[in-house]
């Protein structure tokens, strides 16, 4: 696993996929592991593309004022998104990493290093949500679920947990009670739902 000091003021990026970033070495916990990468995507919200325009000629009646009001246009389409290109897992660093190319995937692009400090693996943050990322070989417990609620709730957010081990018995169920996300991070680097929240964040976006 890596690691690189980070502040936790800077602005998280990402290595991009296939260039994976140097290793250094890195705590079994993951708990030092920096968000921060070098290389860096965009995140001018280029990768929300959006449906074309449905406006058309008003009808021919309506133009030689033959009484009755043009025919609305019909509603355009909604958004989508592209593929999700993901990146390999091989270290804590890449799990990281793999989270935030998801989050930003799905609308989030200010995403940073969180002001609070989990209990275990890296805390992101962005404009209304915050995150956690445990990519050590352990699965989360209940305690580590509930701390991130309650950090949510402090900050008025929502919360999400990325995990690369999967999720004890009941901290899956309390995350069910809770409405938190939880998502497993597979090796190829694409973060798969494991409950209804998680499937209704993919849904919804930012």
């Amino acid at each position: 696993m890596d690691t690189s000091p980070a502040d936790g003021s800077a602005p998280v990026d990402p290595a991009p996929a296939g260039n994976p970033a140097p290793r250094t070495g890195a705590s079994a916990d993951g708990s030092d592991t920096d968000a921060d990468a070098d290389g860096g995507i965009s995140a001018d919200g280029s990768d929300t593309v959006g449906g074309p325009s449905a406006d058309g000629p008003a009808p021919d009646s309506a133009r030689q004022g033959g009484g009755r009001s043009p025919k609305a246009p019909a509603a355009a389409a909604p958004a989508t998104r592209p593929a999700f290109r993901p990146v390999t897992i091989r270290t804590a660093r890449d799990a990281v990493t793999a989270a935030v190319l998801y989050l930003r995937w799905l609308g989030h692009h200010d995403i940073r290093r969180a002001d609070q400090r989990p209990p275990s693996g890296i805390g992101l943050a962005a404009r209304g949500v915050v995150a956690q990322v445990d990519p050590t070989v352990r699965p989360a417990t209940l305690r580590d679920v509930e701390c991130l609620w309650l950090t949510a709730m402090s900050e008025s957010a929502r919360c999400v947990y990325f995990s690369l081990a999967g999720y004890a018995d009941d901290a899956r169920s309390r995350a069910d009670l809770l409405g938190v996300p939880l998502f497993v991070l597979d090796l190829t680097g694409t973060p798969q739902p494991v409950n209804a929240p998680a499937e209704e964040f993919v849904a919804t976006g930012a």
